[in-house]
């Protein structure tokens, strides 16, 4: 049928027009930071990424009907624990730069290193979104957005989106499912009397968006692939989450692999019928969301797959090494719950997180009073259980350690907490050491330091415990 060739077609990167786009430099690729100051994409990462995982947030990395977000922050645990410092974390969605910072706001999310937003039609990369400027000149051959807004105002079924999602490679539409079919191939005959040559993803039962031919989440991704492996970086594996049409294009692509979750959309789940059902790597899978994408990742083992948020007794894990980012991870689940009261009250706990402290160790609170780390121990009995009932959570974003001594490392990142619709974060570092411990032991927290993050900061900061 030739709407599902419209929907669902994919025909690879263009070789020629590819060849013939400038690859943008290594600096503008580069230049970014977020506001950890972490380093660009291309420097920390010193060898090829371990994993790039490349998904779409809408029901597939973000689930609106759990309200305790437990399957997002169990994959944020995960992620943070194991894999930030050397993979990276690519967000695909149709929605525009307004409504994706809209659902940051909304969601306990992770920062990306990069975003492909507006269905395949902008890349950005890092917290302060820096537009890749060599894909939007790629976009611009044969296209032409007003011809575009010409012929659809002569069809009445279509009903314009929002303003925030009419982008200059993006015009967006509603169109019942009963029309859709005829609609679009229709639409597409005039658009290419017309010259352009454009592409129009059905999606979710409901959306009709019209791109440029070379555009859409599939081709990005082509695309990125391509310059990560120009600059030597190419993805040992690559994971690609979805549930819906418009992210049929990425299980298309040679060599990635694929997982439509388990609440995947009937439209995906023809698609793959018709094109991807003997596949081994492409699955279905069977839990909702980003549970579906950590049960990929332990289906094509890819890396860990235990999210630290299902460890029961996180001292019993077994490491091999030092993993600051897995220490940083293991303190805050275990505050989150101590205040939830989901762990005894007990000198025991308070004697174990002392072990793990040295002795002179400092704490600066984002107020600027510093106290030590065994008195601010000793002060968690007052919390104990002070958010039972309550929706809350703490969560990190961003843990990158950086080792600056031979038994030393400087960890950055930073630290959410989420209690109800309020939520406050603070720019923090830690120093640990490994002097005089195993493995075993787990490094000591000799310094923390925090600052508010601005336009986060606590209400009432005396309530903020580290």
């Amino acid at each position: 049928m030739p709407s599902l060739t419209l929907r669902f077609s994919f025909s690879g990167f263009p070789r020629s027009r590819c060849c013939s786009t400038p690859t943008p430099k290594l600096s503008s690729f580069t230049s970014f930071q977020t506001e950890v100051n972490f380093r660009s994409i291309m420097d920390r990462l010193t060898s090829a990424a371990r994993l790039m995982i490349v998904s779409d947030l809408d029901h597939t990395m973000v689930d609106h009907h759990d309200p305790e977000n437990l399957s997002l922050l169990r994959f944020n645990a995960l992620w943070e624990a194991n894999y930030r410092e050397n993979s990276l974390l690519v967000f695909s969605t149709g929605r525009s730069p307004t409504l994706y910072k809209e659902l940051r706001k909304e969601k306990p999310m992770l920062t990306p290193d990069i975003t492909i937003m507006s269905v395949g039609t902008e890349i950005t990369y890092g917290n302060s979104m820096e537009p890749d400027d060599g894909w939007e000149a790629f976009l611009n051959d044969k296209w032409d957005r007003k011809i575009v807004t010409e012929e659809t105002s002569k069809f009445p079924e279509l009903t314009l989106q929002s303003e925030t999602e009419q982008r200059p490679h993006k015009v967006s539409f509603y169109v019942q499912k009963d029309k859709a079919q005829d609609i679009t191939g229709t639409l597409s005959k005039r658009l290419e009397e017309r010259g352009l040559d454009v592409k129009i993803i059905y999606s979710g039962g409901m959306d009709l968006d019209i791109l440029p031919q070379g555009a859409g989440k599939g081709q990005a991704l082509a695309y990125l692939l391509k310059k990560l492996k120009s600059e030597g970086k190419l993805p040992n594996n690559t994971l690609a989450c979805g549930d819906s049409g418009n992210d049929a294009e990425l299980f298309s692509i040679p060599d990635v692999y694929g997982v439509m979750v388990a609440n995947a959309q009937e439209e995906l789940l023809q698609w793959r019928a018709a094109n991807a059902k003997d596949s081994p790597k492409v699955i279905h899978a069977t839990e909702r969301c980003a549970a579906g994408i950590i049960q990929a990742i332990g289906h094509f083992n890819l890396g860990p797959n235990t999210s630290p948020r299902d460890v029961t007794d996180m001292s019993d894990c077994k490491m091999e090494n030092f993993v600051p980012a897995y220490e940083v991870v293991k303190f805050y689940l275990f505050f989150e719950k101590w205040r939830r009261g989901e762990i005894e009250n007990s000198d025991l706990h308070l004697s174990n997180l002392k072990a793990v402290c040295r002795p002179s160790g400092t704490f600066v609170h984002p107020s600027g009073v510093e106290k030590y780390l065994e008195d601010c121990i000793n002060t968690l009995r007052t919390c104990h259980g002070d958010k039972q009932g309550k929706q809350f959570r703490i969560w990190v974003d961003l843990v990158l350690p950086t080792q600056v001594g031979s038994d030393s490392w400087l960890v950055s990142f930073k630290k959410w907490e989420l209690c109800g619709e309020e939520r406050q974060c603070c720019i923090t570092t830690v120093l640990l050491s490994s002097k005089n411990v195993t493995v075993a032991d787990g490094l000591t927290w000799t310094h923390v330091h925090q600052t508010w993050l601005q336009g986060a900061a606590a209400s009432d900061s005396a309530t903020w415990f580290f």
